[in-house]
């Protein structure tokens, strides 16, 4: 894994986190397709949460291809593929108590989502 130079840590931060990478790597989906997270227990690190796991949700947005965290994190493989900000209603995430009129969005990866049935 590369180590972080100190004459790069002000370009890194300034960049954020997650690293967009020039790679064509093509959409699975596309604003206003459904979907439902899958619902993964994995050792390491996700950065899909517990909470928004096995529900359902429509793509707001396609942010582009970004270095996938998950992977990254456990194995520094960059396995590149898109990032969405996911839409869903809070009664989706946290059941029928929660405000009808309240919507949550997620940033999620390819790897993190199947497209919904029907």
């Amino acid at each position: 894994m590369p180590v972080l130079q100190a004459d790069k840590v002000t370009e890194t931060l300034r960049r954020g986190g997650s690293a967009r990478v020039d790679a064509d790597v093509p959409a699975r989906f596309a604003p206003g397709d459904r979907v439902v997270t899958r619902n993964i227990n994995p050792l390491g690190h996700t950065r899909l949460p517990r909470y928004a796991r096995g529900r359902q949700g429509v793509i707001d947005r396609d942010h582009g291809v970004f270095i996938f965290p998950d992977t990254h994190a456990n194995t520094g493989d960059p396995k590149p593929q898109h990032c969405y900000s996911v839409l869903f209603t809070a009664r989706e995430l946290w059941g029928a108590d929660a405000s009808p009129r309240d919507k949550i969005y997620i940033d999620l990866w390819d790897d993190h989502l199947d497209p919904a049935d029907g």
